[in-house]
């Protein structure tokens, strides 16, 4: 009898044990499974991330919400200063031009000298900027820090505060006058640099060596007048011998690779 209530005993006890542990494999494989789902949620939650973020990337740089192509410091003549308002800053009174034509030389290297004449009917903002500079000695020694040679985009640009293309926080100056309506710079002409906005001319200007065609967006840049002789001594001497392979940008422009400084300007 003690022999029969034992085995009963052993026998409840396995069956205990046998209940245990298949509730512990029930427990484990739940741990599993809820493991498992929140690893495939989270992979799935980043591959969502993932998809929207590549999505907007190819919406907005080479989909419908790409920008339009704009005149930027690299690949435009434009590094001016983007003020705040339509305002002028440091910047005479456009009265200064006289509304008359200015004449005068503009000397590189000391021994490249350009005849320039400036419109001060046409662009008589720009052209009271240049007299102030000349008047104040700004130029004098100030750098020519980008040079443009490829087929339409020729241009040596200069009179940065800084020799690099920095803006002068002090001076700019809109709107832009004079700018050709179909953006077609003919050789000879001199320009004002800015930036995005037609508020940004400032000290920065460049001379077109080869006819060139640039944006006409916010109306293309200011025309403040023309080089009158010694176009071929800057091409012939600085310009055609290209520009700095160690500085080019990714707009092909870069220092020339003759080194350019203003020696002097004179107007009259």
């Amino acid at each position: 009898m003690a022999s029969t209530r034992q085995q009963r005993e052993q026998r409840e006890a396995r069956e205990r044990l046998r209940a245990y542990q298949a509730r512990q494999e029930v427990h484990a494989a739940g741990g599993r499974r809820r493991r498992r789902d929140n690893v495939v949620g989270i992979i799935g939650g980043l591959a969502i991330a993932a998809l929207a973020v590549t999505t907007q990337v190819i919406y907005f740089t080479a989909g419908p919400g790409a920008p339009e192509p704009a005149p930027s410091a690299s690949a435009s003549p434009s590094s001016e200063p983007t003020p705040d308002a339509e305002q002028n800053v440091g910047a005479p009174d456009p009265t200064l031009a006289e509304g008359r034509t200015w004449t005068g030389e503009l000397v590189f290297n000391g021994d490249v000298t350009l005849g320039i004449s400036l419109d001060g009917a046409a662009a008589p903002q720009a052209v009271s900027g240049w007299v102030q500079d000349v008047q104040d000695g700004y130029y004098v020694d100030k750098n020519c820090h980008r040079l443009g040679d490829s087929e339409g985009f020729q241009l040596i640009q200069c009179g940065s505060i800084d020799g690099a293309g920095a803006p002068d926080p002090a001076f700019s100056y809109g709107p832009v006058e004079n700018a050709p309506a179909d953006g077609i710079y003919p050789a000879g002409t001199i320009a004002m640099a800015r930036s995005t906005s037609t508020y940004s001319n400032g000290h920065q200007f460049f001379i077109i060596t080869g006819e060139t065609q640039l944006p006409t967006q916010g109306g293309g840049y200011t025309v403040v007048g023309q080089v009158t002789s010694g176009l071929d001594q800057l091409i012939s001497q600085i310009t055609s011998k290209g520009v700095d392979p160690t500085s080019i940008g990714g707009d092909g422009t870069g220092m020339p690779l003759v080194p350019t400084t203003i020696t002097s300007v004179t107007l009259q």
